[in-house]
């Protein structure tokens, strides 16, 4: 590490010279569209709300540039310098610190983070990777196979289930289908078949959606309304009583049918049909074999729900424990594969990989998931929203999945050789007309082997240091950083720790590395994530002020940071001015794709990060404050550059820009009245809007 290197930052970076180019914008809209094939070492686990690659990639290479450099000769500066993401989340920012030659340091208050973390950075010997999962193949692939055939021995790709209510007022079950269509292709007008399940003998019907209104059964005659019982939050029975089902349900965890299977024929042709006897005998043997088999012989999820925004839909749908997210086919199989994981011997980073990988195999099998269809992935996971939301129709796979579906355990060695190459020989993007291009930019292989103390990563300069706790409180040397590029977390929106005990409730059991904390939940009560914005404020300042601490004479703090609302950027500039940072410029850049659910489903959708420049308020070198007319003004112009380049922007783009850039100059005040400037940042974007709306 170099001890001189904080003379290496320019006293005015490029950012804080000017916007960022347009053809940052058009390579991240590129990326965002397969986030996971473009940077796979960052996607061997889950983790929620991550930052593309390129915007930390472009964050770091602007921070050593100054305004006359251009950053296609900046990757030599970043070598030796020390990088810090006091939220390092998927590792994002320490994958690319590494591949410019810095010196990476992580840190993250929640373990899963880590654990992911440390698949992006980590070294692996293939060898030892395929002989330990070979291990594995041994022990449980054909137990677990043998619990997803037909009476024929064809493979079982998908079983379909439906929740059952009681209706209160004369007893009957009810199915909770919204439609009796169960299966249908991404693209429905130009694949019109589908299959939908009579009602009253359960046979799969075949139909065609571009002309029939109805269903029928060939098998008893019916035809049927395709409008299942449930609309909403009611549910009907056949008697025509209308009940909240959440009130049907009165606290309990609801009783599933399997109706129909989708099977893989012997001529490779895939087949819907009704469930038989077969079927039944087979999920009861997996219920017994639950039931049967010593505690130890599986790995069981570990722990209760607490109350929480993200968990408060599955608990009044009396999901209480983590184990009932699970049927007893899927808790049954899951644990000799979770067993066999766990069993494995020693303690290598190749056996932390494969029980890393295990989580995408959980996160597609469980209680949660539903079915996307033909035409496009069949399986919704469990996270397809930030929240744990209960399905009324789920869809159960083969979690060893050798012969198909989604995300079986089969596949982890594939997935692990893609990140492994990923990491020896990283491509990165460039701009050329009206193309993105995955090139070679000269970036160093990312594998690195991990310090366990500050102490050590100083000494051995060839590896990386990350750890899991507060970022409050750290054990970094006082002035040891030159660069701090972070992501911090939203203000009420994902609630990770809620989210990622989903995870630890099978990692705890596994202990997937030396030090994994064997604690109940990852949830943490200083954790930067809250649901008020005075509580993230708080918090957040805590840790900006650790890291004004670590931070080098003449270094500077630059993050991303996505908000729809004014509250939370007031948040997010109080807590810098609280910690003794001043905001020095805010800049716009594309970061999500305009397809997705979250954006279109918005009245203003926000594609944009606000990328925010921070340096030291005792540092005179930050340049003269912006009055809230250029901070308006100039945000609505990157805006308006953006738009005019061609990328999909809109209002609520503006408004998060402005409101950025406005509340920015707050924390270049020595006291500011926050509340009197959170009412100008929307007056301002306000009028900003109208502007942009009508040029």
């Amino acid at each position: 590490m170099n001890e001189e290197s904080g003379a290496a930052l320019p006293l005015v970076s490029l950012l804080e010279a000017g916007p960022a180019p347009v053809e940052w914008s058009r390579i991240a809209e590129h990326e965002s569209w397969r986030k996971e094939l473009h940077r796979p070492a960052t996607y061997v686990h889950k983790w929620w709300a991550r930052r593309l690659g390129s915007v930390a990639r472009h964050l770091l290479l602007a921070a050593v540039s100054g305004p006359d450099d251009s950053i296609a000769d900046a990757s030599d500066r970043l070598r030796g310098l020390v990088v810090y993401d006091p939220f390092a989340g998927s590792g994002t920012t320490l994958v690319e610190a590494a591949k410019l030659g810095a010196a990476a340091v992580g840190r993250d208050i929640n373990p899963v983070a880590t654990l992911t973390q440390r698949q992006a950075l980590q070294p692996w010997d293939l060898e030892v990777l395929a002989d330990l999962f070979g291990q594995v193949v041994r022990k449980c692939a054909r137990p677990v196979q043998e619990l997803h055939r037909t009476v024929s021995d064809e493979p079982v790709l998908h079983y379909f289930w439906v929740a059952l209510a009681h209706c209160p007022e004369c007893g009957e079950d009810v199915e909770l289908f919204t439609t009796r269509v169960f299966a249908r292709h991404a693209y429905p007008r130009r694949f019109p078949r589908a299959q939908a399940v009579c009602p009253d003998c359960r046979s799969i019907c075949v139909t065609d959606l571009s002309k029939d209104e109805r269903g029928h059964c060939p098998a008893c005659g019916l035809t049927f309304s395709f409008h299942g019982a449930a609309r909403g939050r009611f549910m009907t029975c056949r008697l025509g009583h209308r009940t909240p089902v959440i009130a049907a349900l009165n606290g309990a965890v609801p009783e599933r049918r399997m109706y129909a299977k989708l099977v893989l024929r012997a001529d490779g042709k895939r087949e819907y049909r009704a469930i038989d006897n077969f079927d039944l005998c087979l999920y009861d043997k997996a219920a017994k074999s639950l039931a049967n088999t010593s505690p130890d012989e599986l790995v069981r999820p570990l722990g209760t729900l607490e109350e929480g925004v993200s968990t408060v839909q599955a608990l009044r749908w009396g999901y209480d424990s983590w184990e009932r997210f699970f049927n007893e086919r899927q808790r049954y199989s899951l644990g000799l594969i979770g067993a066999a994981l766990r069993d494995l011997p020693g303690a290598s980073t190749e056996r932390e990989a494969l029980i890393a990988s295990f989580g995408r195999t959980v996160e597609h099998h469980n209680l949660f998931c539903s079915y996307k269809g033909e035409g496009t992935g069949p399986v919704r996971s469990i996270f397809h929203n930030h929240v744990l939301r209960p399905e009324r129709c789920n869809v159960e796979g083969d979690p060893w999945g050798a012969q198909g579906g989604s995300a079986g355990f089969s596949g982890v060695l594939t997935r692990l050789y893609k990140a492994a190459q990923y990491k020896n020989s990283p491509l990165d993007f460039r701009a050329e007309a009206d193309r993105v291009l995955s090139v070679d930019q000269s970036s160093l292989p990312i594998a690195r082997p991990l310090s366990t103390t500050w102490q050590q990563f100083e000494q051995e300069p060839a590896t990386a240091y990350t750890t899991t706790g507060d970022a409050s409180q750290t054990d970094l040397p006082d002035n040891s950083v030159d660069l701090i590029v972070t992501d911090p977390p939203y203000v009420d929106n994902v609630h990770y720790s809620e989210l990622a005990d989903f995870f630890h409730a099978w990692l705890s059991a596994m202990r997937p590395y030396q030090g994994y904390p064997d604690v109940p939940s990852t949830r943490d009560v200083q954790e930067v994530q809250n649901a008020t914005p005075d509580g993230f404020q708080a918090t957040a300042a805590l840790v900006w002020r650790e890291c004004r601490r670590v931070l080098k004479p003449g270094g500077c703090l630059l993050f991303s940071f996505h908000q729809s609302q004014t509250t939370g950027w007031c948040a997010l500039m109080r807590s810098l001015s609280d910690a003794g940072f001043t905001v020095t410029t805010t800049r716009a850049v594309i970061a999500e794709v305009a397809t997705s659910l979250s954006k279109t489903a918005a009245a203003e959708p926000n594609r944009i990060d606000v990328i925010v420049v921070c340096r030291d308020a005792a540092d005179t070198s930050a340049g003269a404050a912006l009055d809230l007319d250029q901070a308006a003004t100039e945000a609505l112009s990157e805006i308006q550059g953006l738009r005019g380049a061609g990328l999909r922007v809109g209002p609520g783009d503006v408004r998060t820009a402005v409101r950025a850039a406005v509340l920015a100059t707050g924390t270049q005040q020595a006291t500011a009245d926050w509340e009197t400037l959170q009412a100008e940042a929307d007056q301002r974007a306000t009028a900003a809007v109208a502007e942009f709306n009508t040029t």
